[in-house]
């Protein structure tokens, strides 16, 4: 066989595997860095490095080992890179929305580098449908809940308020239900000390926790501090300790910035 008969059928199977109807090569599922995917299981992206996902009928093994109760069929699966306190508060608002469960919240060990956390929130729902709208929810939130993240070159504050906790919180950060509940990240861990005193002085509020790089965090270097009451009480709480760690960070370098409008 020469040499130009070898390099014909090359190039026609080349059309053959290249070329898909009408002559054009077939478009990939999912287009790098394009925030869409055609797999039935992908919802969405948002901010932070956030990808929501849903799966419909687990896999039973799977299903045992993450410790799923039977009841809930489907899931639905909320993780970020940057970022815990606006994907949790997210997920508190998912919760009141729709029919689903909060069955797991873990935090990683993460922020692509830097001083905090990364998230995993795992919802479960008797209905696929139920665990595909809660998850769009949180994704429509986070514009919303990353408005109070400040941050510049040597760290980031974190401000999160809402006037009535839902399971989300309650299960993350034992936030009482049904009350108003306020959080505040300082990092590095030093701001978040001074902010959490701060915060204390400034109203009265009910201490319901404190975290520290060795305990409560994922050896993170941040300070947060989780507070209830009476709804104006943390709220006033929070703007305090928003106003103190905005100095802080910003003796540190560049005035801190936030990436969407404070909701606080």
């Amino acid at each position: 066989m020469n040499e130009e008969m070898v390099n014909k059928i090359l190039e026609e199977v080349m059309k053959k595997v290249g070329a898909g109807a009408g002559g054009a090569a077939e478009a990939p599922c999912c287009e790098a860095g394009a925030g869409t995917c055609c797999m039935t299981e992908f919802v969405g992206t948002g901010f932070g490095d956030t990808i929501g996902l849903v799966i419909a009928n687990v896999d039973p093994l799977l299903h045992e080992a993450m410790g799923i109760e039977k009841k809930y069929r489907s899931i639905g699966i909320l993780g970020g890179r940057t970022g815990a306190g606006p994907q949790i508060m997210a997920a508190d608002e998912a919760v009141k929305a729709t029919n689903t469960e909060i069955i797991k919240i873990e935090l990683a060990r993460d922020t692509k580098g830097g001083a905090g956390h990364g998230n995993l929130i795992i919802f479960g729902a008797e209905d696929v449908s139920d665990a595909r709208r809660a998850i769009e929810v949180c994704l429509a939130e986070l514009n919303r809940t990353f408005g109070d993240v400040y941050a510049n070159d040597a760290g980031h504050i974190e401000l999160q308020y809402t006037a009535r906790a839902s399971h989300a919180c309650e299960k993350a950060f034992g936030a009482p239900l049904g009350k108003a509940f306020g959080l505040l990240v300082g990092a590095p861990a030093a701001i978040g000390v001074l902010m959490s005193d701060v915060a204390l002085k400034a109203a009265n509020v009910e201490l319901v926790g404190y975290a520290s790089p060795a305990k409560g965090t994922s050896m993170t270097n941040e300070v947060i501090l989780f507070m209830s009451g009476d709804s104006g009480a943390v709220r006033q709480s929070v703007i305090a300790a928003r106003e103190a760690g905005m100095a802080l960070l910003g003796a540190l370098g560049d005035k801190p910035a936030n990436s969407f409008p404070s909701y606080i």
